[in-house]
């Protein structure tokens, strides 16, 4: 008797759930993460990991209040009553069920993040292109490694506002080309202070610490376009302004551009000379002169 009520429960609130799950968007499904399926080889994963975590959540949470609210209107005050209710001190049976609970709940929560962020942070052996990152107040420079020649690069300047608008002028972006359709490896190193290296759409970020390279490992996919990438680590008076462009074009384009890069004399190694911490004080680079003369009464480097 009690599987056959067990049956005509659980039946109808499967068909209730796939319903419910049929009607949903592809933003709902994704858990309107700012991505798209099939963007990195991460990018599945993270937005599984994510809406999962919502749905096991928000399950308890119906559990606990509807608890909560039965609770409060089964052991109400009836009219004529008066007094204290019966006061219960110890139900071992309870005590055990919300200790086990919480502690199943954040066992699996920890071992699935773990699980999934170790796959993140596996190292590409032999990527397809290489490309090093640096982060400085108040913007971003970008060597692209090139198999059997000199690397090439690209050195911005923070987003500039529009004093006319107040809004930043997308142009003054620093913009940072990936090829579609290929393994790649970032290394990401600091010039100064904290950053943090943020591709939004790839719903990963990375910090970027003085004296420490750290790495970032994933495949593209065919989706060309632009992505939106920023400093996600308070980094000064103007970290909102460490903005960046990302441009995913084919290889054959990325290539391309390394060759205007080459062109315009853009060849050949940087490094992270003019981190303060090294110790030299001295040593500067032709984008931080023109950094200077922009903000010049603004900005104290």
């Amino acid at each position: 008797m009690r599987t056959r009520r067990s049956r005509w429960i659980a039946a109808p609130l499967a068909v209730v759930v796939a319903l419910a799950l049929a009607g949903c968007t592809q933003a709902q499904l994704q858990g309107y993460m700012p991505s798209e399926s099939g963007l990195t080889n991460h990018v599945d994963r993270i937005m599984g990991l994510w809406t999962t975590s919502w749905i096991v959540l928000l399950g308890v949470g119906l559990i606990t209040w509807g608890l909560m609210i039965w609770a409060g209107i089964a052991y109400r005050r009836r009219r004529g009553q008066s007094g204290l209710p019966v006061q219960l001190r110890y139900h071992m049976p309870f005590e055990i069920f919300f200790t086990i609970v919480p502690v199943i709940l954040i066992a699996g929560f920890f071992a699935f993040t773990a699980r999934d962020q170790a796959a993140i942070e596996e190292p590409i052996e032999d990527p397809d292109y290489s490309l090093t990152v640096y982060g400085k107040r108040w913007a971003w420079d970008f060597v692209y490694e090139r198999e059997g020649q000199d690397p090439v690069y690209f050195q911005g300047l923070q987003a500039q506002v529009d004093p006319e608008s107040n809004q930043i002028d997308a142009e003054s972006l620093p913009t940072l080309y990936l090829p579609t359709d290929s393994s790649i490896e970032i290394t990401l190193e600091a010039r100064d202070v904290a950053h943090s290296f943020w591709i939004v759409e790839y719903l990963y970020k990375k910090d970027m610490l003085p004296g420490l390279t750290n790495h970032m490992y994933f495949e593209t996919g065919s989706q060309e376009g632009t992505l939106t990438g920023k400093c996600a680590e308070l980094c000064g008076e103007y970290h909102s302004q460490m903005l960046f462009d990302v441009e995913l074009v084919s290889p054959e384009e990325y290539d391309a551009y390394l060759e205007t890069l080459e062109a315009a004399g853009n060849v050949g190694a940087i490094d992270a000379s003019i981190n303060p911490f090294t110790g030299d004080d001295n040593v500067d680079t032709e984008a931080d002169e023109a950094f200077d003369t922009t903000n010049e009464g603004e900005n104290d480097r």
